[in-house]
C-alpha cells in the first residue's frame, strides 16, 4: 500500500510559533526534534516529517485498517541517507514501512509504502 502527502512549510512554521512545545511534543518524538534542530532548515525538516507521518498514516490504514496517531510514528534521518521509520504502536513492529521525504523553500512532500 502507498501513501502520499504534501504540506506548506509555512503551515508548520505558524503552528510552531503559535503552539510551541505543546505542538512539537504532540507530533514529534525527541529523536526527531533533535535531528531537525541539527539541520540548517529546522522548519523544512519538521515539515518533511509531518508529510511523512501523513503518508505513513494513509499507507498503514490502507494496508491494515489501523489509524495511527502522529506520536506513534517516528521518522529518523541519517544525514544524507534515506529516512527510516519506527512504528511505536505495539503489534505493528513487523510492518516494513519505507518513506521518501523531500522539501524545498515552500513545500515538503513524502511518499510511503508498506511492503
Amino acid at each position: 500500500m502507498i501513501g502520499i502527502d504534501i504540506v506548506s512549510n509555512r503551515r508548520i512554521k505558524e503552528a510552531v510559533e503559535r503552539f510551541g512545545d505543546r505542538f512539537l511534543r504532540r507530533i514529534y518524538t525527541q529523536a526527531e526534534l533533535d535531528y531537525c534542530k541539527a539541520q540548517a532548515d529546522y522548519i523544512a525538516c519538521l515539515s518533511a516529517r509531518w508529510a511523512g507521518k501523513e503518508a505513513i498514516l494513509k499507507a498503514v490504514y490502507q494496508h491494515s485498517g489501523i489509524l495511527l496517531r502522529f506520536s506513534e510514528i517516528e521518522i529518523l534521518g541519517d544525514f544524507g541517507r534515506p529516512a527510516s521509520v519506527n512504528l511505536l504502536r505495539e503489534g505493528l513492529e513487523h510492518l516494513n514501512v519505507l518513506v521518501s521525504l523531500s522539501h524545498e523553500r515552500e513545500y515538503s512532500v513524502a511518499v510511503a509504502i508498506v511492503l
